[in-house]
Formats: structure tokens, sequence, C-alpha cells
């Protein structure tokens, strides 16, 4: 499948829904940022107890990797537990594979470090939907999944 669904109107012939456009899924992500770094001060404070109170710094790595993997755990909940982060389920999209199918930690993997990779060259993985024919995202081709309007499932 193409990664589109076609939707049957009540009166006419079928109709080609188009898949949710870049400022659309940006008021997601702003959304699900803001959600996510309240998540990330949480994690931080039942971190701080095994670090004497103190801040962490530049020299502590895990850290670092602790909040990413935080940060994982936060997006492939969601996107493996009905597709959806609070940010997409208030924008009415859902993320799914190419089938309409929920993904898997596995793609949720890949969905999100090629996110990472996208927003690490200034963001062009996600300013590429103003330019793609289907509207998708360096992460969506990658992982083989995509966001679909909530009223475009099947």
């Amino acid at each position: 499948m193409s990664g589109l669904s076609l939707k049957k109107p009540k009166n006419s012939g079928v109709e080609i829904i188009s898949p949710p456009g870049f400022w659309r899924r940006m008021a997601a992500i702003i959304y699900d940022f803001l959600l996510l770094l309240a998540v990330l001060f949480l994690a931080t404070a039942l971190l701080l107890p095994f670090n004497a109170g103190e801040a962490f710094t530049s020299r502590q790595i895990l850290y670092p990797l602790y909040l990413l993997l935080i940060s994982f755990g936060f997006y492939g909940w969601f996107w493996t537990h009905g597709g959806q982060t609070l940010g997409l389920r208030a924008w009415k999209l859902k993320v799914l594979t190419l089938d309409q199918t929920p993904l898997s930690w596995y793609q949720a993997f890949l969905r999100f470090i090629a996110a990472l990779l996208s927003w690490l060259v200034c963001g062009l993985g996600f300013i590429w939907i103003i330019f793609d024919k289907k509207k998708y995202s360096w992460h969506d081709r990658l992982s083989k999944t995509a966001i679909f309007p909530q009223s475009n499932i099947k």
C-alpha cells in the first residue's frame, strides 16, 4: 500500500485524504516536546539523589544517555501502544506503518533515531515534508512509518 488511504464520501466517488502538513505536525511536536520536558525534569529529579544532589556535569556521559533512553521510552511507548502521543492525539493524528498497522518496538526505535538525525541537520528531515509529494519526513521514509489523519485510518 502506498501509505495513503482512500476514503469514500457519502455522496460521490473516491477521494484521497491528504496527509497532515508541516504546521500541523510541528504543533503536535511542540506539544509533545513540552510533555517530554516535564518527563525529563522528573527523570532528573529521580536521579539527583544518586549524584549527591549535585548538578550533572559534561563529564558524566551516562546522564545524557539516560535522558535519551527516557525520551525513547516516552515516544516508543506511545507509538507502540495506540500510535498516538498526547500531541498527536490533540491534533487528531496517528503514527502507523505504511500499511496502517501499529508500530513494533523496532520500528519505533528506527523512527526515533531517524528523527534525531532529522533534527541534527538543522531540522531538514522535518522541512522535507513541505517538498515531499506524500508529505513524508525523512524518519517516515527511513522507518517505513507515517503520520495519518485520525479520520483517514482504516
